[in-house]
């Protein structure tokens, strides 16, 4: 791999003519956490796993706790006191050892973030992450948001509703969102989780089964794109940050490299369409309740 970059995010890279800016970019890689990401973390409320299930479909899956649920005991682990329960389609994977996932903590009220990716094993009631990459992400595309609610002592989320395609009120959600994740993996396992922002409307849906999103001008490594240059597989997380309702997505995703196809999108430089195969919604997933956004001046009008 050059410069730590698998042949997948080499080949974006070199079609998006920033190669030179990724190799630079890409010296802030680290293969442990230091001390002010460790501190970082101890603070979060949310992480948001990337990983393949048994039948290798990607999810990204959400974590939930009060401050110091995660934490980093050493520079090369990531420890947290909770892993994805029952009804979560990452809940039986990570319950073995020796699991890829990629992982990223957000922090909206200061538009910061913190990615780390490698191997998760249980620990107990929760999960433990032999670091292998660990890097912070510029402030674009984040939408500011302050909690309106703390992480109440007890809370049930409600019943897992699966489907094959989105409904009509899951496409709205969708369609007004400004903010989701995304997971991905490299064609030899290694799984990522990323997020996307934008102005409310910047994904559109086509229909109960397709959506697309812009790519915009990022961090020049292009790991998302380049797992799905190799391996088109994905999974999708879009929070309502107001109820706590949680809509995972699993599918496939294909670049659509064409001018004309980015002509679409204000700002983008490509498009993503993803094709949905697998729906997962959980009703008050999420015990965090967000006042309104303030949207990032990154985003494209």
């Amino acid at each position: 791999m050059g410069d730590g970059f698998h042949p997948g995010e080499l080949a974006v890279q070199r079609r998006a003519g920033e190669r030179d800016v990724a190799a630079h970019v890409g010296r802030s890689i680290r293969a442990t956490v230091p001390g002010v990401a460790a501190a970082f973390l101890a603070e979060r409320r949310m992480l948001v796993l990337g990983a393949a299930d048994e039948a290798g479909r990607l999810w990204a899956s959400p974590l939930f706790g009060p401050p110091g649920f995660l934490g980093a005991p050493d520079e090369r682990t990531l420890l947290s006191v909770v892993r994805p329960g029952p009804g979560d389609p990452l809940a039986g994977v990570l319950g073995r050892g020796g699991t890829p996932v990629g992982t990223i903590a957000l922090e909206p009220s200061t538009r910061r973030r913190m990615r780390a990716n490698g191997l998760a094993a249980p620990d107990g009631a929760g999960l433990r992450i032999c670091v292998e990459e660990a890097y912070a992400n510029c402030p674009k595309y984040i939408q500011r948001r302050e909690l309106s609610v703390e992480y109440p002592e007890a809370h049930q989320p409600g019943k897992v509703v699966r489907a094959s395609e989105l409904s009509r009120r899951q496409r709205d959600l969708i369609a007004g969102a400004d903010t989701f994740f995304v997971a991905s993996a490299d064609v030899a396992g290694g799984a990522d989780a990323s997020h996307r922002g934008g102005a409310p409307g910047f994904v559109r849906v086509s229909g109960p089964d397709r959506l697309a999103w812009p790519d915009y001008r990022g961090n020049s490594m292009y790991q998302t794109l380049g797992n799905l240059e190799r391996s088109p597989a994905a999974g999708l997380l879009f929070l309502d940050w107001s109820t706590g309702g949680v809509l995972q997505l699993s599918g496939e995703a294909v670049i659509d490299w064409s001018p004309e196809r980015a002509a679409e999108f204000p700002g983008a430089r490509r498009v993503v369409d993803f094709r949905v195969t697998d729906v997962r919604e959980t009703a008050n997933g999420s015990p965090l309740r967000w006042g309104a956004p303030e949207m990032s001046p990154a985003n494209p009008v």
